[in-house]
């Protein structure tokens, strides 16, 4: 089977990397992919520039699994378009990636078919979101509803705060047309939780838990990031959690689904939050999750690509998932400036020096010489049979790893809360 995979970061290479354990993977295509694809067995690389080439590509070259890592082709309805040509496509279609896409609409969704979330309002007029700002309790979250790469959501200790963020989306613009409509919702105390999931628009079935760090400073300060780091499983996502999780929130998204006649084989992504109250739905990601996906593969003991298959025949209340007993850490490496200005084109040694899992997110090769091309540069994972072994063996594994500016945060795995 020939597989391409549509995205250029560190969670495509881990997708890769899995793909390629199956022996009967004869070629896999990554558009645009990375240096970390480039070097892998049987997978080349490919330029393509709109959805349009990458469907004449998938039926030129016989292509007979696309897997979308691009949140922002997946509601463009990439999928779509594929399947109009009879190409087998992983991901969901343009009228369920709104899941993703809109924000507003994903909680609206989640309120009409009980699926236990944070209260909110949603607000695409200035006067009327400062209004409400003088109703709420505080902390409060400001979310741009569009997609804004991880980074369009405030956490506002103060009305000040608010104001200031609800003036950056609706008035200055900052997140573009993403920050056009925006939800205002209530803070949740707790630790946060994200669990990857596949459907078949019949079945659910949930992937090991696991817990990503978004902030770029330790402790959980600074600006959110596409994830600095993530730990799996969550210690966090106990038996009585993880029945709650299926209860109050999966259990009634699949119902929700079927009701909206949302049919597709793909993924669904549940970012949670566990409180005092109980566990929270905080949002739907339609597709694997970066970082997330880089530590939960390596402990996957399934074929990956198996799964998928029988996700596509319809036969996923078939699939028994079996996982490694260990933990995985897996640490972001990143540009100096990162998530806001940086500079490129940074030479990265020490990567012979590493045992470890190696997923490259933004690097390039130049010649000989493996550059810095991106913002999130390389991910490091370790396993370990303890959380603390693990996370102990990543730092020494990216001790090793040198790049001008490089920053790391110092804290993944040591939860607090």
């Amino acid at each position: 089977m020939k597989i391409l995979i549509i995205g250029s970061g560190g969670r495509e290479h881990a997708i890769a990397w899995k793909f390629a354990q199956n022996n009967k993977v004869e070629k896999i295509y990554v558009a645009p992919g990375n240096a970390g694809t480039e070097l892998l067995d049987r997978c080349e690389n490919v330029v393509l520039s709109d959805i349009e080439e990458m469907v004449e590509f998938a039926s030129k070259n016989k292509v007979g699994l696309t897997m979308v890592g691009s949140e922002e082709l997946l509601v463009e309805g990439i999928v779509d378009k594929f399947e109009e040509k009879g190409l087998t496509v992983f991901g969901p279609d343009k009228k369920s990636a709104i899941l993703e896409g809109s924000k507003a609409y994903s909680k609206d969704f989640m309120k009409k078919y009980g699926v236990k979330t944070a209260a909110y309002e949603v607000f695409t007029d200035y006067d009327n979101a400062i209004k409400y700002l003088d109703k709420i309790e505080y902390p409060t979250v400001v979310k741009a509803s569009g997609l804004a790469a991880g980074k369009g959501v405030i956490i506002a200790q103060n009305k000040g705060e608010a104001v200031e963020a609800v003036k950056d989306m609706l008035l200055d613009n900052k997140f573009k047309q993403a920050g056009a409509e925006i939800v205002i919702e209530e803070f949740l105390e707790g630790v946060e939780a994200s669990i990857l999931s596949i459907t078949d628009g019949n079945t659910i079935v949930p992937f090991i838990s696991a817990k990503d760090h978004k902030k770029i400073g330790e402790g959980e300060t600074g600006l959110n990031t596409g994830g600095m780091g993530v730990i799996a499983p969550n210690p966090y996502v106990t038996a009585e959690i993880m029945k709650e999780f299926i209860d109050s929130i999966m259990t009634p998204t699949l119902e929700g689904l079927k009701a909206e006649k949302m049919k597709f084989n793909g993924v669904i992504f549940f970012g949670l939050m566990i409180t005092e109250k109980g566990i929270y739905s905080l949002e739907y990601n339609m597709r694997l999750g970066d970082p997330e996906t880089q530590a939960v593969l390596p402990l996957m003991e399934n074929d990956f690509l198996e799964i998928i298959e029988m996700c596509i025949d319809g036969d996923l209340d078939k699939v028994e998932m079996s996982w490694k007993e260990a933990f995985a850490c897996c640490v972001v490496g990143v540009s100096g400036g990162y998530p806001e200005s940086y500079k490129k084109g940074y030479e990265i040694t020490g990567l012979s020096n590493v045992d470890d899992l190696v997923f490259i997110a933004g690097a390039k090769l130049e010649v000989d010489k493996l550059l810095t091309s991106g913002g999130r540069v390389i991910n490091i994972v370790s396993l370990g049979e303890k959380l603390e072994t693990a996370c102990k063996n990543t730092y020494s594994s990216i001790d090793k790893i040198n790049f001008e500016g490089l920053y790391c945060r110092r804290d993944i795995g040591k939860i607090n809360k």
